[in-house]
């Protein structure tokens, strides 16, 4: 199959055949700069969608909320069986579809969720790395109407940075983090719209069980919204 490629170890042959073919694969505009200024951040943040694709697994029609360059999508695609990705800025959402690949296909649109849900129901729904962008007084629109969005055994997965961790986040971040938030208000603000919550916490990529407040990241995992009638 690899004749004309010699490398050391012919198992290996396909990866040169497959640079040949299609060349290699480009970094999402968010991801390119995550890899140039601190690679060990792109570590943490596929880890994120690797917890998210293991947690959705087997659901057939999932929203995710805020997909930047949506480079990770295809990572939660491999335990789903589709995904439609959302993402108020323009550019991010050119971007995607300028790396669109036949062999992993999504849906993404520009759409801010904070002006209404999207006109679909979904299975699950996952937001990563957003809510602490969206000032407190609008927080409860988003939440309401992503949980518009989902069927009535819908789930829902918040991930954030803590607000335990900004004493420790750079200049940069803490422009954008205006509304990080303890484990505990994390799951009191849930609790008004799911059935049931279970919190985790993260540090680097190892997500735990262990105590919220020394956590860097937190999970919230919604299921069951309130308030939506038998289909």
């Amino acid at each position: 199959m690899f004749e004309s490629i010699k490398t050391v170890e012919k198992q290996y042959a396909g990866h040169i055949e497959l640079k040949q073919k299609q060349g290699l694969t480009k970094l999402g505009v968010e991801k390119n700069a995550n890899w140039h200024s601190d690679p060990k951040r792109l570590a943490f943040v596929l880890s994120r969608y690797k917890f998210v694709a293991k947690m959705l697994s087997d659901k057939q029609k999932v929203l995710e909320v805020g997909c930047g360059d949506a480079f990770p999508v295809r990572i939660v695609l491999q335990e789903v069986g589709s995904i439609h990705a959302i993402d108020i800025d323009p550019l991010f959402i050119q971007d995607a579809l300028e790396r669109f690949d036949d062999q992993w296909p999504f849906t993404c649109e520009v759409h801010n969720i904070l002006s209404a849900p999207v006109p679909s129901k979904f299975d699950a729904a996952y937001s990563l790395d957003v809510l602490e962008h969206i000032e407190k007084k609008d927080e409860r629109i988003f939440i309401n109407n992503i949980v518009k969005c989902l069927n009535k055994s819908g789930v829902l997965i918040i991930g954030m940075p803590s607000l335990e961790s900004q004493t420790y986040a750079s200049p940069l971040s803490k422009i954008g983090h205006i509304n990080c938030k303890s484990g505990s208000d994390l799951k009191s603000l849930m609790q008004d719209y799911f059935d049931n919550v279970f919190m985790l916490s993260m540090n680097d990529e190892v997500v735990h069980t262990g105590f919220q407040p020394m956590a860097q990241y937190l999970f919230a995992i919604g299921v069951g919204p309130k308030g939506i009638e038998s289909e």
